[in-house]
Formats: C-alpha cells, structure tokens, sequence
C-alpha cells in the first residue's frame, strides 16, 4: 500500500511539474544581422541588444525564453514589421524606415540633417518628434523596449564621398526614402536593397557605392569590395533610428512580472548601445584602415551642402506627402 502511495505521489508531482514547464513562455526574435562572432570576438551590436535582453529575462526567473533567429533566418529585413503587429513575431531589432510603406511618418527617423552626432540623438529620445512617432508605433500594435540610433557613412568602390558632387553619376544604395531622394537630387542612380546585400551588389557591379550604419560596413565586410569609405567623423549626415520592438499583441498576453522584466531587459540593452554607437564609427574606421582603404571625412562646408540638398529634396517632399509631415520637420530641427 505505501509503495502504491508512494508512486501515485511521485507521479502526480511529475505530472504538476511537466504541466508547470508547459506554461513558460517562448518568444521569437528576430533580426537581419550575423549571429556569429567577428574575428575578434564581438558581435554586431544589434543582435547583442536582443542577447542582453535574453539573457536579462533569464535571469530574472519568470518562465520566460527568447530564442533568437538571426541573419533574416526567419524573416527578411523588410518583412518584419506586419508579423509584429498581428503577433506573429515576437520581437526584432528593426530599422524603423523599414517600416515606412506602412506609416510613411517613420521616414523621419532617417532624415538627412536632423541627428547631427551620437549626443543629439540622445536628446531626440524624449524629443516632441519621438513622442509622436512613438504613438504611431504604439497605435499599429507595437511596443518600443529600447531606443538605438546608429550613426553611419559612404563607401564607394570609385571615389570617396564627402561633397554632394561626389556621387553624381554613381550608383548608390542608400536606407531609406529620404536619403534615395537627397542622393538623387544629388546626381546618383539608386538601388534599393537591405543592407544584408549591399556586398553582393558592390561585388556584382550593381551598386558602385553604398550609405549605412557604421555597424553594418563592418558586419558586412564591405571594406572589401571598397576603395574609400566616409565614416561619421564630425560632420555626420547619417543617423537612424533602430529600435529593439516587440509585438504588443505577445507583450500583453504575458503576466506583469515577465512584463516587468522585459522592460527592464530592454533598459539594460539600451544603455549597452550608448556605449557602443562611438565605439562602432570607431571600429569602422579601424576595419577600414586595416584593409588599406582610404578614409575621408565632411568638411563644415560639405556639411552644409548636402543639408541645402537635404532641405529641397527630402525634407519638402516628406513635409508635402505625409501626414502632419511639416509639423514633425519643424519638431526634428527644433532638437538643439
């Protein structure tokens, strides 16, 4: 009789305790950037971002795992913002103009001459601007756990770029529909693309020059299909928003403190990218010079040059086309 006692105990301890592992929660998380180590050891920043937040959530003991697909292993580039707001997919690391086709506010986010360096953009966080795309990106069903803007630069396999004249007659690939406009105001043919085939369209012939994060040139290995590359330096042109996102429909199906704990995930990775954005235009000058191509940097005069391009092209036509698009211009400059 005690042996019999003893194993309907044992067997409905089992049974509580495979029913208690079935209510921990799995989220997917997505992205476009490499999964594995650079020679040196690091990671792109970006997928380090949804690793810290892995690993926070982990930690924190709330029944809660994120498994990561990396690479556009479960989603293309493009093709991750619609799955987030039907809770399809959980979480990515999103270049916020990738989702532009959906709310063309977005294209703010990537504006030529708005975010001047890594410190301005800072303040762009709790800007009037911010708050406004943050509503829109909280309406479409998404939740924002961490904020991120990664400076970036040109690359070209022809010449180096620093003034708008240098990319007449070149064909670029370029995030974004404003800085597509501004180049081509400046002369260059366009071919659009995410970032993960700026490579191959070098190599192809497809693309004789290239505008992305500082992150990406190195992620990608351009540096080896370039001649001269133009890092942020002083004078940057190049700032994008690229947020850590998660689908509000996920979000709200989880219980406070896996909540709680995200959040908090998402503050940890946040200040990790702080840290990093210098460092990345950095190690973007340092991978370059160590491939023995040439390094060029913007003048104040060049600068100024491509924000009056900046101002007929991109600027007026995001403030004709969208929706509010002049009130959200005038909140962008207004950031000191």
């Amino acid at each position: 009789m005690f042996k019999k006692i003893s194993f309907y105990f044992t067997t409905l301890f089992l049974a509580f305790s495979l029913i208690g592992s079935a209510y921990a929660v799995t989220l997917k998380a997505s992205h476009q950037w490499p999964g594995t180590p650079r020679a040196d050891g690091s990671y792109d920043p970006r997928h380090e971002m949804v690793q810290i937040i892995a690993d926070e959530v982990k930690k924190a003991g709330v029944d809660l795992d994120i498994r990561i697909y990396p690479a556009k292993s479960l989603y293309k580039p493009k093709e991750q913002w619609k799955p987030m707001t039907t809770g399809q997919l959980d979480i990515s690391a999103f270049p916020l103009g990738y989702a532009a086709k959906f709310h063309p506010e977005f294209d703010a986010t990537l504006m030529p001459g708005t975010v001047k360096n890594h410190d301005h953009a800072l303040r762009f966080n709790n800007s009037p601007m911010m708050v406004e795309i943050k509503k829109i990106i909280n309406n479409a069903g998404v939740v924002v756990l961490s904020d991120a803007w990664l400076g970036g630069g040109f690359a070209s396999k022809t010449k180096c770029i620093t003034n708008p004249s240098d990319v007449k007659g070149q064909v670029m690939r370029a995030a974004g529909k404003a800085f597509n406009q501004m180049l081509a105001g400046a002369g260059a043919g366009i071919q659009s693309m995410p970032s993960s085939e700026i490579y191959t369209g070098l190599q192809t012939g497809v693309l004789t020059g290239a505008n992305t994060s500082s992150g990406s040139f190195v992620s990608y290995k351009i540096y080896e299909q370039v001649t001269c590359a133009t890092p942020p330096g002083e004078y940057g042109l190049w700032f994008m928003y690229e947020p850590i996102l998660m689908s509000k429909m996920s979000f709200d199906k989880l219980n406070a403190k896996q909540q709680d704990a995200l959040m908090k995930a998402g503050k940890v990775a946040e200040k990790y990218m702080t840290a990093q954005v210098a460092n990345l235009d950095k190690k973007f000058e340092d991978a370059y010079k160590a491939a023995g191509v040439k390094l060029a940097y913007m003048t104040a005069e060049d600068h100024a040059a491509w924000i009056e391009i900046a101002k007929q092209t991109s600027h007026k036509e995001f403030a004709k086309k969208v929706p509010g698009g002049d009130k959200l211009m005038e909140m962008a400059l207004a950031v000191k």
